[in-house]
């Protein structure tokens, strides 16, 4: 059974009070959506119907009136034609025709009024719909808002993280346990004599290509001047 049975449910009811009375609003707001799109699908089509009906009427009408002018012109020419029966028939005929007339435009009046009533229902309906969709759209943003946060609150609260956090700090403190053991075979170790020699290999070596580039840089300017 649907949320609504007529029109005017939709159109009196209060979209706030119904979603807050519910259980699901999600599930509610969007059977409203849908009765109320379908309702007003058929109150268009009802409209669309009485607007074909009342062009029809007025196209009556019009024949009508055309059809009485043409009466009383027959009635006229039989008169001055001194056949005053044809003109007695022609009237008769006249009035018959205006009384179609007259019941026409009762119709068309009623069928105004109510394509006017119509109107108004489709404006309103169409407010309640837009309502209720941009109220779909509020509640789905606050959803999405909301599980996310809860996603990361969640993810703040996993004894998971906090136990692989747990892992790379004892996977630090291993590191920093086997830093300290390679600095510690340096600590008080006294150099071999291989050491030393190689030390002073080095120096000499350095020693003496110091004292052939001072050699080599300090002749170049007794060079010039021999030139």
């Amino acid at each position: 059974m649907s949320i609504f049975s007529r029109l005017n449910d939709i159109i009196n009811s209060n979209i706030t009070a119904l979603l807050d009375k519910a259980e699901d609003p999600q599930k509610i707001i969007r059977l409203v959506i849908q009765e109320m799109e379908d309702t007003l699908i058929e109150v268009r089509s009802d409209a669309a119907r009485g607007i074909a009906e009342r062009k029809k009427l007025r196209r009556h009408l019009q024949r009508l009136e055309r059809e009485i002018d043409e009466w009383q012109r027959k009635a006229e020419l039989a008169l001055t034609c001194d056949r005053e029966d044809l003109a007695r028939a022609a009237l008769g005929e006249k009035q018959r025709l205006q009384r179609q007339h007259e019941q026409l435009q009762l119709d068309l009046k009623d069928l105004d009024e109510h394509l006017g009533k119509l109107n108004e229902d489709i404006a309103q309906l169409q407010h309640k719909l837009d309502e209720a969709k941009s109220r779909q759209k509020a509640m789905k943003l606050k959803q999405d808002a909301l599980s996310g946060r809860l996603r990361t609150r969640e993810k703040l609260h996993d004894e998971r993280i906090a136990d692989a956090l747990g892992r790379f700090e004892g996977m630090e403190e291993k590191l920093d346990q086997m830093e300290g053991r390679v600095d510690a075979y340096d600590l008080g170790r006294s150099k071999s004599l291989e050491d030393e020699f190689a030390e002073l290999e080095t120096e000499d070596a350095v020693e003496s290509e110091l004292e052939s580039l001072k050699a080599r840089l300090g002749g170049k300017p007794d060079a010039q001047k021999d030139d």
